[in-house]
C-alpha cells in the first residue's frame, strides 16, 4: 500500500532464469550426459566405440590369419599327423567343421551364416542404439563375440574354399579348426572337438555375458553413476542460476 507498482521483468531476463535442461542448457564436452537438445540418456564416450570395434576386428583378423597359416603349414585334414605342443594334451591338428557346436547341424552352413549376420546386427543395435555400451563389461563381452562371429562367418560364406584345389564340396560352408585339446581318460575331453581362435572368443564372450546375467551389478552401477551425475549437474546449474539457494534462504 505504499503506492509502488511491480514492474514486470523483460522477457529476456525471464528466459535467462529458466530452469536447466531447456534451450540455455550447455554441457561439458567430456560429460557423459546428454544435453537438453538431444534428449535424455547417457552419451556413449568414443572409447566404447573404439573398444568394441577394436576387439571385433582384431579378433576376426587374428582368427583368419591363424587358420590360413596353420592350414598352409599342416595341410588339409588328414594330410599330416598331430603336432603336439604339450604331448598328449594340447596339439595342432587341422579339421573342418561342417556343422555348428560339436558338429551339430551338418550341412546347414548357410543357415548358420544368416544367423551370424542377424546376431552381429543385433549386437550393434543393442550396444549403440539402446546404449548398452554404457557398460564397459558388456562392450568388452560383445566385442569378443563379434570377433568370433567375423572369423567363423568368413568360413561359413565359403570365402576360403577353393574349387580348383579339389576341396570337398561339403567343406564350402565349413569352419576351419586347428586347436586340439584332450585329457586322456576323461569323458567328453578325450578328445574335445577341435576349435579355433574364433570359437575361443565366442566362449569367453558368452561366459562374460553369463556372469553378467548372474551378477548384473556392472551395468546397473554404471547407469546409476550416470544418473547421479545428471542430478548433480542439474543441482549445480540451479545453484548458479539462484545463488540464494546456497545458503538455503532468500530475500523477501
Amino acid at each position: 500500500m505504499d503506492g509502488s507498482t511491480a514492474k514486470p521483468e523483460p522477457a529476456s531476463k525471464q528466459l535467462d532464469s529458466a530452469p536447466s535442461g531447456h534451450s540455455e542448457h550447455t554441457d561439458d564436452p567430456d560429460s557423459p550426459i546428454l544435453s537438453g537438445k538431444s534428449g535424455p540418456g547417457p552419451v556413449l564416450p568414443p572409447s566404447r566405440f573404439i573398444l568394441f570395434f577394436s576387439l571385433a576386428v582384431t579378433g576376426g583378423i587374428a582368427d583368419l590369419l591363424s587358420k590360413s597359416f596353420i592350414f598352409r603349414w599342416r595341410g588339409l585334414p588328414g594330410q599330416k599327423d598331430i603336432w603336439w605342443v604339450i604331448d598328449g594334451y594340447l596339439g595342432i591338428e587341422t579339421a573342418v567343421n561342417i556343422g555348428a557346436v560339436f558338429g551339430l547341424g551338418a550341412g546347414k552352413g548357410t543357415i548358420f551364416a544368416a544367423f551370424s549376420i542377424v546376431a552381429a546386427i543385433g549386437i550393434c543395435i543393442w550396444l549403440f542404439w539402446f546404449k548398452a555400451a554404457v557398460s564397459l563389461w558388456l562392450t568388452t563381452a560383445l566385442g569378443l563375440v563379434s570377433g568370433g562371429i567375423i572369423g567363423n562367418l568368413y568360413d561359413r560364406l565359403g570365402l576360403w574354399w577353393v574349387d580348383e584345389q579339389g576341396y570337398f564340396i561339403e567343406w564350402q560352408s565349413g569352419v576351419r579348426d586347428w586347436i586340439l585339446f584332450q585329457i586322456p581318460g576323461i569323458p567328453f575331453l578325450d578328445p574335445w572337438p577341435n576349435f579355433n581362435i574364433a570359437d575361443s572368443l565366442l566362449v569367453v564372450g558368452a561366459g562374460m555375458l553369463l556372469y553378467q546375467s548372474f551378477f548384473p551389478g556392472n551395468i546397473t552401477d554404471t547407469k546409476e553413476e550416470v544418473g547421479s551425475t545428471e542430478e548433480l549437474g542439474s543441482t549445480k546449474e540451479q545453484r548458479e542460476i539462484h545463488p540464494a539457494s546456497k545458503s538455503g534462504g532468500g530475500t523477501d
